[in-house]
């Protein structure tokens, strides 16, 4: 099952099936990705977050944890993905007042072969559903939004910043 060079699909063979790609070429280098997300709530739900009065608790505190898990456990939530041993990561939150909304950035690290953006995109929609979750008692109308990735660095590809 050999891959076509020329696809910019790498996880599709020549036939057109599914295949996990071979890094076991590939050099080993640092490599750091960030990605961001938001969550949008109505201001009372804000409020109860900010102030640390959601019934179940530390709102942030427990949407950090659930984000690292998530980054750990990406090669059992998304097919193809390999699986890491991430260096480290970070997941954290800027309340923006004016817009009700928890702006929320992971960055994902680690020595290896392949990236870890996916891990750290996961980490972002995790701590996001996790907020959700433990925020929908008071606000069944929050939106997650905007999840990207808005950096990365190292492999073969180089850098990557977004410029929006």
């Amino acid at each position: 099952m050999a891959t076509d060079n020329n696809s910019p699909l790498t996880h599709f063979d020549d036939d057109g099936n599914a295949v996990m790609v071979d890094v076991s070429p590939k050099a080993e280098t640092m490599r750091v990705a960030h990605a961001a997300g938001l969550i949008s709530m109505s201001r009372q739900a804000f409020d109860l977050v900010k102030s640390g009065s959601i019934a179940k608790g530390d709102v942030l505190g427990v949407a950090r944890i659930a984000g690292i898990m998530a980054a750990k456990k990406v090669d059992s939530l998304i097919p193809l993905t390999h699986p890491l041993m991430i260096s480290r990561v970070t997941v954290d939150f800027n309340l923006v007042e004016d817009s009700d909304s928890i702006e929320i950035n992971a960055v994902v690290g680690i020595q290896a072969k392949t990236g870890v953006e996916m891990e750290a995109l996961t980490a972002v929609s995790i701590a996001a559903l996790t907020i959700y979750d433990m925020c929908k008692a008071v606000d069944k109308t929050m939106v997650i939004s905007n999840i990207r990735l808005m950096k990365k660095s190292g492999g073969k590809s180089g850098n990557f910043v977004r410029e929006d």
